[in-house]
């Protein structure tokens, strides 16, 4: 089971005996991996609409972000021309 990535993208080692930051670095970890939001969202029943409207605002905020992360990454590359040359 050690051998599962997931599992060991999710592994914590507690240094000196210092868990409580061992413990704040799991949470972090299991928040960017979505988890919390997960289970904090299965605690309740959740309409059908009120799912169909989540996973669409979902969907539309990565093109969103996708969107704004491709022009972002147009305008900050380096490699580009000067465009006023003789100013």
């Amino acid at each position: 089971m050690a051998n599962h990535l997931r599992f060991v993208g999710r592994t914590v080692m507690v240094q000196n005996g210092n868990v409580d930051a061992a413990y704040g670095v799991l949470n972090r970890i299991l928040a960017q991996d979505g988890v919390v939001e997960a289970v904090r969202r299965c605690r309740y029943y959740e309409k059908p609409c009120v799912q169909r409207r989540r996973r669409a605002f979902e969907a539309s905020r990565r093109v969103y972000c996708a969107e704004m992360a491709r022009r972002i990454a147009f305008l900050a590359r380096s490699n580009r021309q000067d465009p006023w040359l003789g100013c």
